[in-house]
């Protein structure tokens, strides 16, 4: 089975077959709506545009079929964490399927076990071509589900990649399909235009400050504002080349990171894991950025006792030894044959593909509505690919990685000064304190 992918406004690649330009299609039944508009003389679709009610169980009809033929093609049950068997078609039940998949643990898992098997990947692959027709199908709600399985589905890509000689690299043209898919959806949506950023002029006034009076004004009028490109205007693709494979993969992280805040956890800590992988793990420099101070924050939760950061010679033995029973708990998850970790490799990081990568691992570094576990693996990623920067003489990525090293430094610094100054005012609850005085506000007339 092979896919193609058609660039907007293009022609079809002359080597695509005609099974693949066609995409599977559910059969619909006639609805009310659409009587009622053919007797009227109004087209379906305007009348369908007028009704909300018509348009929302139009989708939810499409994300149901959608969920019944992923059951269908795994032929398989979800099991829950519990033990309990949840059949992957029950979640078709729910008012809205298409999140109810998002946020199932256990389909997530039943799913990248199909993923990550050895055979996966190929044109024949029925997993991804369901991934495919389910982008295509324009439905915000499943173009999230497929978003969120993008990780692990460009870690195995790229470690494969990287894994093989070309003359006996297996066909991954179903992986290439997925993501061209995803590339043609950005294509169309940005419409031949880059993505800028404004970089204000802090020698020009604005609204929250005024330029110093010794400024030059000859500067000042020949000054304009500066512009960045985020992200180049995009070319359409009809194959992964080589020379555009980066920027390909990249441009499917930058569509995950636009709706990374409703990605799930697991997900997320998916892409943290590869990020670190891609890095490389024969370096333990990323331990020792900071010395002592920094192997306490780069434990597991990151708050210590307030006697760890002064240097005691008890305390920093144990600290030393938690660490070392970190770092034997990290090395034995990444040569774990079945543990994600341990099938990825460490790749080439053209800045296409650097960028979007770091963004991602700042948003699950510190954002306050992850979870600690995404946290942890965002750092470690972080300081991987800060070790990596270090190693490949890389400026630009030193200075992103390390600032987020930082970053991460003083928000873990901070919660531990929260956490400790929680723990010493609940202690002293019963403590009878003098009653402050009334404050007096002197009001001019």
């Amino acid at each position: 089975m092979d896919f193609s992918v058609k660039p907007p406004g293009g022609s079809p690649s002359p080597s695509s077959s005609t099974s693949s330009s066609t995409p599977h299609r559910f059969k619909s039944t006639t609805t009310p709506t659409a009587n009622a508009a053919a007797v009227s003389g109004i087209s379906p679709s305007a009348a369908a545009d007028r009704d909300p009610m018509h348009s929302w169980w139009e989708s939810v009809s499409k994300q149901r079929s959608r969920i019944l033929s992923l059951s269908s093609l795994l032929s398989g049950d979800s099991h829950s964490e519990d033990g309990d068997v949840t059949p992957i078609s029950s979640l078709a039940d729910s008012d809205r399927p298409a999140l109810s998949l998002l946020s199932s643990r256990a389909a997530y898992s039943l799913i990248s076990s199909c993923l990550c098997n050895p055979a996966s990947g190929s044109g024949s692959d029925p997993l991804c071509q369901w991934l495919y027709e389910t982008y295509l199908s324009s439905d915000p709600p499943l173009r999230l589900v497929v978003l969120s399985f993008l990780p692990l589905l460009v870690g195995m890509y790229l470690s494969r990649i990287h894994s093989f000689d070309s003359s006996s690299l297996p066909s991954l043209s179903g992986f290439e399909a997925v993501l061209l898919a995803i590339y043609a959806a950005e294509v169309k949506a940005r419409a031949g235009k880059p993505i800028l950023v404004h970089i204000p002029d802090l020698s020009q006034p604005s609204l929250y400050h005024s330029p110093r009076n010794g400024v030059d004004k000859s500067r000042d009028s020949n000054s304009t504002a500066s512009v960045g490109v985020l992200s180049p205007q995009l070319e359409p693709q009809i194959a992964v080349k080589s020379t555009k494979r980066a920027s390909i993969v990249g441009v499917g992280l930058q569509c995950y990171f636009k709706e990374i805040s409703q990605m799930p956890a697991w997900s997320k800590l998916e892409f943290c894991k590869f990020a670190a992988s891609w890095a490389g793990q024969d370096c333990d420099c990323k331990e020792k950025i900071d010395g002592d101070e920094d192997k306490v924050l780069a434990l597991t939760n990151g708050f210590g006792d307030s006697s760890s950061f002064n240097g005691s010679s008890g305390r920093s033995l144990e600290i030393e030894e938690d660490f070392d029973r970190l770092a034997i708990r990290e090395n034995e998850e990444h040569s774990s044959s079945d543990g994600i970790g341990g099938r990825g490799v460490r790749i080439p990081l053209p800045w296409e593909l650097f960028q979007p990568t770091l963004r991602i691992l700042g948003h699950c570094l510190l954002s306050p509505l992850n979870t600690g576990d995404v946290k942890d693996a965002a750092s470690n990623g972080v300081r991987s690919l800060y070790a990596r920067a270090s190693h490949d003489l890389n400026p630009q990525a030193i200075l992103a990685t390390r600032s987020l090293v930082n970053l991460d430094t003083s928000a873990r610094t901070a919660a531990k000064t929260v956490s400790t100054e929680t723990v010493n005012g609940s202690s002293n609850v019963n403590t009878p304190s003098k009653a402050k005085k009334p404050e007096i506000l002197l009001a001019s007339k």
